[in-house]
Parts: C-alpha cells; structure tokens; sequence
C-alpha cells in the first residue's frame, strides 16, 4: 500500500499511521489514518475488520509525528482520520482539517430521497 509508519509508545503499544487512497467516491484525495493498537499486527486487523482489505504496513517510510500521536491517544476509539497533506504542492505549512472518528470515513453516503 501508500506510505506508512509505526511509533512504538513507553507502555508497549504502538501507533500506526497509513496513508490510504480514500474508500468513498466523493473523496478524491487520499486519507491519513492513525490507529492506536497493541502491536502492528492488531493495529492493520483493526483497520481489516472494518472493511479495509487491502492494507500493509511496509517499512517505516512515513511514521506518526507527535502531533499525531497525540491525536489517536486522545481519541476514544483509538483510530482517525483526515485528508491527507499535498505535500507536492510545496506548502505542507498550511492548515489541515481536524481528525476524524473512522466511523465518518466509512460511513456510506445518505440514500436520496423517493
């Protein structure tokens, strides 16, 4: 899959952030998500049971950064999301959204009305 990383945290467990293509249709670019977990292993099954088949974590090319990290330990599910930074456009400085509970990332869209 895209970039991803793990950070290892004092007590033992880690926190995995992946960097995914988005599941919706609506959602052109790509998602950003941090999943807070025993170990590696449990972290991708997290992502697996909700849906999320194809997901590998690879290396360590793109772990979580301390902001973060703070963000999925202060989450009580222990897993968000947001879009993920341009950095291609050279100006990874500018403001990103919030993070997000998963549930809202793989929420399906609102049947229209009949």
């Amino acid at each position: 899959m895209a970039a991803g990383g793990y950070c290892k945290l004092p007590n033992g467990a880690v926190v995995v952030a992946l960097n995914l293509p988005s599941p919706a249709a609506d959602r052109p670019a790509g998602v950003r998500v941090l999943v807070h977990a025993q170990n590696r292993a449990r972290a991708l099954t997290r992502l697996r049971n909700l849906g999320l088949r194809a997901v590998y974590l690879r290396g360590n090319a793109a772990p979580p950064t301390p902001d973060e990290i703070t963000a999925v330990l202060h989450h009580p599910d222990g897993l968000v999301w947001r879009t993920a930074p341009d950095t291609a456009l050279g100006a990874p400085d500018l403001p990103q959204e919030l993070w997000r509970p998963i549930r809202a990332l793989l929420r399906s869209p609102a049947a229209p009305p009949t």
